[in-house]
């Protein structure tokens, strides 16, 4: 993960411009990006932003070592939704 560079919100604009035009109902919503950065880097993101048309936003984002204790009896276990098995969830299922 890298700190915010102004390339990613072009990046996001093009990804969304061809999200929303090939895939999204002609009633639906138009899709929102959001970029996960080490750091947003305040003014350059708010100026790549600025006279972008797309909802798109910039939030910072931190790992940690684990859950929440409020949190980690609430959500399954990996093993029961397919994920860090690998296998890529049922479609992997045996093989």
């Amino acid at each position: 993960m890298t700190d915010f560079i102004p390339e990613y919100s072009g990046k996001m604009n093009f990804h969304l411009s061809a999200l929303d035009e090939m895939v999204r109902h002609p009633d639906g919503w138009s899709s929102v990006g959001i970029i996960l950065c080490k750091s947003k880097g305040g003014l350059v993101a708010e100026y790549s932003l600025m006279d972008m048309s797309k909802p798109i936003d910039v939030s910072e984002y931190r790992f940690t070592s684990g859950l929440h204790d409020g949190l980690s009896g609430q959500l399954p276990k990996s093993a029961g939704i397919g994920w860090g098995s690998g296998r890529g969830g049922a479609e992997g299922e045996g093989k």
